[in-house]
C-alpha cells in the first residue's frame, strides 16, 4: 500500500520530497512555472504541520558534469517568489555542508538542494549516492510525477533508507485520475496523438486501439502514416525506420474497427520560421520543397467536432510547431474543443510534455479536467506499464 503525506505525523521531522523543477529556462530566467507551482500544495502542507523540508530536483541533462546554465538557483527565487518567503540553498546536492544545512533546519524552513544530476550517481541509481541523500530527511515522499518513469537515485533508490516513505498531493492526483480514465473511460473514448515520434507512443496506441472509438492522429506523426498509406506528403518529416510499424498499427485498428482519422489538409512552408510564407494545401497536395507544420483549418473542424462529441478525450502530442507563431492554430482548435467538452461534463486530459506547454500558453489549463505534468510518465501509465519509482513506495 502506498501512503500519502496525510497519513505521516510531520510535526518538528525533516521532510525530503523528490520535486520535478525541471522547468524551461531562458538566460537563467524561468520561462514557465507550471511544475514549481505544481509542488506548492505539498510543500505547504508539509510546513504548516510543523515541519521542516528538503527539496530535491534535476534540471536538463548535464550529464554527471557542473554545468552552471542548468543550476536550480532561479528555480529558487521562483520558488522564494511563489512562496513569498526565504529559501536556503546548497550548491552540491550530496555534500557535508548541504546536510549539515538540512539537519539545522527549523520547522516552516525550506531547503532546496542543487541540481541532482550534476552527479552521475543520479541516473545511474548508485547506492552511495542514494544512501548520502536520504540522510536529509527523516520522511520521504516523491511528489515529482514527472520521472515516476525512470529508477534513479533519488525516486527509487533513496527509498530503501526509509521506514516512512510515500507520495504528495500532485502523484496522488495523477495516479488517481490517470488510473481511473483507463480503468473507467467515459464513452465514446477519443485519443488525439501528435508529435513527431511514433516510437515514443507505440505503447499508447497499442493499447488504445483495443479500447478507444477513435484515434486522432496529427503533428508530425501524422506524415509517417500517411507515407505507409501510401499518400504523397512533399517535403514533410516521415520517419522511414517506422513505416512498417506504421502499416502493422493500420492493420490493426481495421481489424479492431478503431477509427483512424488523418488530416485533409496542413499548413505548409519552405522551412520552420514565423516569416516563412504559409499557405494551406490539401495532404496529397504538398510541393516537394515544402513541408506540413500543422494541421489545416479543415482538419481543425473536424478534429474539434469529434472531440467534443466525445466522452473522454486523452490528448498526447501537439498538433504542429506550436512554438512558432503561426503554427500553433491546431492545437489551440484542439485545445479549445477540449475545454468545450470540459465544460459539459466531458472528460478532457492533457498528457504531460509539450502538450501541456501549450495548454499553458494558449492559457487554457484551468479549463481541462486534468493537465499531467509528465509527459513520460503520463504515457507509460496510460500504456498500462507500472511505474519504477511508485513501484518502490509500495510496501
Amino acid at each position: 500500500m502506498i501512503r500519502s503525506v496525510k497519513s505521516f505525523d510531520l510535526k518538528h521531522k525533516r521532510i525530503l520530497i523528490r520535486v520535478d523543477f525541471n522547468v524551461p529556462m531562458e538566460n537563467e530566467i524561468v520561462m514557465d512555472d507550471f511544475r514549481i507551482r505544481s509542488a506548492i500544495p505539498t510543500i505547504k502542507f508539509c510546513l504548516s504541520a510543523g515541519a521542516s523540508v528538503i527539496l530535491m530536483s534535476h534540471l536538463g541533462r548535464p550529464k554527471g558534469k557542473v554545468v552552471p546554465e542548468l543550476s536550480l538557483i532561479p528555480v529558487g527565487e521562483k520558488l522564494a517568489e511563489l512562496m513569498e518567503m526565504p529559501i536556503k540553498f546548497s550548491d552540491d546536492c550530496v555534500s557535508e555542508d548541504a546536510t549539515n544545512v538540512s539537519f539545522g533546519l527549523h520547522p516552516g524552513e525550506i531547503h532546496l538542494l542543487e541540481n541532482l544530476r550534476f552527479h552521475d550517481g543520479e541516473t545511474e541509481n548508485s547506492i552511495e549516492f542514494s544512501s548520502k541523500l536520504a540522510k536529509h530527511g527523516q520522511i520521504y515522499i516523491n511528489d515529482a510525477f514527472g520521472t515516476a518513469h525512470r529508477a534513479h537515485a533519488s525516486n527509487t533508490g533513496v527509498t530503501r533508507y526509509f521506514t516512512h516513505k510515500g507520495i504528495g498531493f500532485l502523484v496522488d492526483k495523477e495516479l488517481q485520475y490517470l488510473e481511473k480514465v483507463i480503468q473507467n473511460p467515459k464513452s465514446p473514448l477519443v485519443l488525439v496523438l501528435g508529435g513527431a515520434k511514433i516510437a515514443s507512443k507505440l505503447g499508447l496506441i497499442q493499447k488504445f486501439i483495443e479500447e478507444a472509438d477513435t484515434i486522432l492522429i496529427g503533428g508530425g506523426m501524422a506524415f509517417t502514416f500517411l507515407k505507409a498509406r501510401g499518400v504523397p506528403v512533399g517535403g514533410s518529416l516521415v520517419d522511414d525506420k517506422m513505416i512498417e510499424t506504421a502499416k502493422r498499427i493500420l492493420r490493426s485498428a481495421r481489424n479492431q474497427k478503431v477509427e483512424l482519422v488523418f488530416p485533409d489538409d496542413v499548413t505548409i512552408a519552405q522551412e520552420i520560421s514565423e516569416s516563412a510564407l504559409q499557405s494551406v494545401s490539401q495532404i496529397n497536395k504538398i510541393p516537394d520543397d515544402q513541408m506540413g507544420l500543422d494541421i489545416g483549418p479543415d482538419t481543425t473542424l473536424k478534429f474539434a467536432e469529434i472531440i467534443k462529441n466525445a466522452g473522454t478525450v486523452i490528448w498526447n502530442g501537439p498538433m504542429g510547431v506550436f512554438e512558432t507563431p503561426g503554427y500553433e492554430k491546431g492545437s489551440l482548435g484542439v485545445a479549445q474543443a477540449l475545454a468545450e467538452l470540459h465544460e459539459n461534463e466531458g472528460i478532457a486530459v492533457v498528457g504531460g510534455g509539450d502538450t501541456a506547454a501549450a495548454v499553458e500558453q494558449f492559457d487554457l489549463s484551468n479549463e481541462m479536467s486534468h493537465v499531467s505534468t509528465g509527459g513520460g510518465a503520463s504515457l507509460e501509465l496510460l500504456s498500462g506499464n507500472k511505474l519504477p519509482a511508485i513501484a518502490a513506495l509500495e510496501s
